[in-house]
């Protein structure tokens, strides 16, 4: 244990002076940390790799890490099972799956997040037939708020299980997941320019005729950029390295960050910027390992707020977007991300029950954003949308409540697991009451 230490997220927005940090190594470490926590009458809250946009893993209390705790990782080639410490990031995961010819079935766009924080704040891909990667569980490990230790499965606590797997951070402490893996893949990407209400007009066609997926609206334009990933046999058409870079280094994150910083300086070119960039992006396919396929550096800052709608409803949603965007007093500098998942039976994921699209809208760090989700927010809410876990939104408990039929049942869970509130914060009582 050290002094007080200050945490903070990674795109600064959510800052704390935590008391104490803790880096137990082993299970039994955590429960004692845990018990000492509730004997001193102080709260404690893990922290991953804080890529959350919400306070939700703002320590309110003593602040635990798991980035040194070890258990046994265990690898059955049988059944594809693989288990691990809940603190392993995603990018460790997916290069110690590759190593034995497994990888997950799907993944985000990001792999920084430790594999708990990913689970419990619901994370994602897209693909019409696969949920959040909280599915991809088959058991787990909880530390409860009691010191207990309880061994989770759909046969084992599975209540626990139906709702831990989301559980964001309010049940207790995840120490270790077992993962249900695939054989190792290829994906071949495709990423083309093309026109919003073309791609709306053939959307159903197209998520059901692609494993993956996803497009980019570019605000002030009627552009959008279009990526799909499908499995084939064999990595044969591999990006160059320099393409490579020019593309998802240089282009995505150097030059997009330049761009951003001069939008930010320059309101007014702001849709010009917006149209240059869609227009610049071409076509391009290739063949790569799926995470690396699935996976990209993000190097410039953004804030982020998240929603799952009925699938349905996404034309809808849209039609609204473009004109809220139309009407704010400052510019978007980002492209607004749409993804689909499928549905699940996971008590408080946002794919609970239903096939999903997903908005995702972004604002570059130091530029006005508040206005811009929250009138977005009253669309999604109306449609019956549900926020991300671990992205900015403004949704309470009485508001959340009627969306997810299981609430009631997380909430007496809840009382169970972690009578005391040891886990919660601000933000969790927020939420969560």
């Amino acid at each position: 244990m050290a002094g007080t230490t200050t945490w903070s997220n990674w795109a600064g927005n959510q800052h704390s002076l935590a008391p104490a940090i803790l880096r137990p190594d082993t299970i039994d470490g955590v429960t004692e940390a845990v018990r000492d926590a509730a004997a001193a009458g102080e709260r404690i809250k893990v922290v991953g790799s804080g890529h959350s946009f919400t306070p939700i893993a703002v320590p309110d209390g003593r602040l635990l890490e798991l980035t040194a705790l070890e258990t046994d990782v265990r690898v059955d080639l049988t059944t594809r099972l693989v288990t691990v410490p809940a603190g392993m990031t995603l990018r460790t995961l997916n290069a110690l799956l590759a190593g034995h010819g497994l990888a997950l079935p799907n993944l985000g766009d990001i792999d920084a997040q430790t594999i708990a924080g990913a689970i419990s704040t619901g994370t994602h891909g897209t693909g019409a037939a696969y949920g959040c990667l909280a599915t991809f569980v088959e058991a787990l490990v909880l530390v409860t708020g009691t010191g207990e230790v309880l061994r989770c499965s759909a046969v084992e606590h599975p209540d626990v299980f139906a709702a831990a797997r989301v559980g964001l951070g309010a049940l207790g402490v995840l120490v270790e997941v077992t993962l249900r893996c695939v054989d190792a893949f290829v994906l071949r990407a495709h990423e083309r320019p093309g026109r919003l209400d073309d791609v709306l007009a053939a959307l159903p066609a197209l998520v059901d005729r692609h494993d993956h997926v996803e497009f980019f609206w570019f605000p002030y334009t009627d552009r959008v950029q279009v990526k799909t990933n499908d499995r084939v046999p064999a990595d044969d058409r591999p990006l160059p390295r320099w393409r490579g870079w020019l593309d998802d280094d240089f282009l995505a994150n150097t030059v997009f960050g330049g761009l951003c910083r001069l939008g930010r300086a320059l309101p007014p070119v702001v849709p010009t910027i917006s149209a240059v960039s869609a227009r610049a992006l071409g076509e391009r396919s290739y063949t790569g390992r799926s995470d690396a396929v699935f996976c990209s550096p993000r190097r410039t800052r953004f804030v982020e707020m998240e929603y799952g709608i009925p699938r349905a409803a996404l034309p809808t949603a849209l039609a609204e977007l473009r004109r809220i965007v139309d009407r704010l007093p400052f510019k978007v500098l980002f492209p607004v991300e749409v993804r689909f998942t499928a549905a699940d039976d996971i008590w408080l994921s946002h794919g609970y029950g239903r096939d999903s699209a997903y908005l995702a809208l972004h604002q570059y760090i130091g530029t006005p954003h508040e206005p811009y989700f929250r009138a977005f927010e009253e669309v999604a809410t109306e449609l019956g949308g549900r926020p991300h876990w671990g992205k900015l939104h403004w949704r309470d408990a009485a508001s959340l409540a009627p969306a997810y039929p299981k609430w009631p049942d997380f909430q007496m869970l809840r009382a169970h697991l972690d009578p005391h509130h040891l886990f919660t914060n601000p933000h969790l009582s927020h939420i969560l009451g």
